[in-house]
């Protein structure tokens, strides 16, 4: 393919990590030079070691003191990544892709799967070899059942699905789960409004007394789809967790919740904006606009870089995003930048079904 440099005579391994300092100790470098593209697998991993870790250890890591013999421990407790690694015939060895295979509370989250170099997944023979290693090594690891969805770029997802099916026999799901756009924010592209909020309107954090109404919206963003549905008591333990963490912002009208907006997927100049959702009796005023934009400013003004979101290819919530300052979602292929990523969830047939 013109433009790529395919190394065919790369050495590949696939190096299998159960904690996250060991995994964060060799990847933290190349997950922090894309901390956009990276965000799903980096902040996961950086909920699971301490503060002081994630703000001395893993920020003084180098390339250079990369040791990819280290030793490590293989007892698979909540999570287990897949590292693959190429090391090219003048001995240089890189980062390609991740797995990640977490478990969150009582769930078993999707498989998470990431790529360094985006513009390699459209090489077949990049790709091939690659995807193979990591289905292979992640079949010798869980159980196949655990597979019960697989989410990342769109191609390298597929060619997981594919690989995934012939060595395990489990189906793909006829639709997939979800079809996104990884987008983004910054100071940059942030599009302030001159509206004020209305008389009686408020935009605030949630707080221990929010969280019966938290609890039902979230249900209800749940409910929203057919595949990952959640029972009041799992929506109000979510709510709890959010409001602990002062990770939950609301849209209040008159005292009454109006809207949510959750903000996760935290590393160090990279926050995520998740579970926006509207009542269905405020929907179309423009609450959800207020609340995204009022968040998003108030995470780059306490100084992340950029603030991400994936938002469905169909979902109309796409055009209030983009009013925001958040790029690529216009609908024309050329407008989108080649950061603004294609995603997609596809789930398994007679697989044990998590939550996410």
């Amino acid at each position: 393919m013109p433009g790529l440099n395919i190394q065919s005579s790369s050495e590949i391994r696939v190096l299998e990590h159960y904690s996250a300092q060991a995994f964060l100790a060799v990847s933290y470098p190349t997950l922090c030079k894309h901390e956009r593209s990276s965000n799903i697998i980096l902040a996961h991993a950086l909920k699971k070691v301490s503060a002081e870790a994630a703000l001395t250890g893993c920020q003084f890591i180098s390339q250079s003191e990369i040791a990819l013999d280290a030793p490590t421990s293989d007892e698979f407790s909540d999570s287990l990544w897949l590292t693959v690694w190429s090391t090219s015939p003048q001995g240089v060895t890189e980062l390609e892709l991740v797995l990640a295979c977490h478990r969150a509370g009582p769930h078993e989250l999707p498989i998470f799967l990431w790529a360094t170099q985006l513009r390699m997944l459209s090489s077949p023979q990049w790709l091939a070899p690659r995807v193979a290693a990591l289905v292979d090594r992640l079949e010798s690891r869980v159980p196949a059942t655990r597979v019960f969805s697989v989410f990342g770029m769109t191609i390298l997802v597929k060619a997981f699905g594919k690989c995934w099916t012939s060595l395990t026999g489990f189906q793909m799901e006829p639709q997939p789960f979800y079809s996104a756009y990884l987008t983004y924010c910054t100071k940059a592209t942030l599009i302030d409004s001159k509206a004020s909020l209305p008389l009686g309107h408020l935009i605030r954090r949630g707080m221990i007394s929010d969280i019966e109404d938290i609890a039902r919206l979230g249900k209800e963003f749940a409910d929203d789809s057919i595949y990952f549905p959640l029972t009041i008591e799992l929506a109000r333990a979510e709510a709890q967790e959010l409001v602990s963490k002062g990770q939950i912002w609301l849209y209040e009208v008159s005292g009454a919740i109006a809207a949510i907006c959750a903000v996760t997927r935290s590393s160090m100049k990279v926050s995520a904006i998740t579970k926006v959702y509207t009542c269905s009796n405020w929907r179309r005023q423009g609450f959800a606009e207020h609340l995204v934009r009022s968040v998003t400013h108030r995470l780059l003004d306490c100084g992340k870089e950029s603030v991400v979101l994936y938002v469905g290819h169909e979902n109309s919530a796409r055009r209030v995003y983009r009013r925001i300052g958040f790029v690529g979602l216009s609908g024309k292929p050329e407008d989108r930048p080649e950061d603004v990523e294609d995603v997609l969830e596809l789930g398994f047939i007679g697989a044990n079904r998590g939550h996410w």
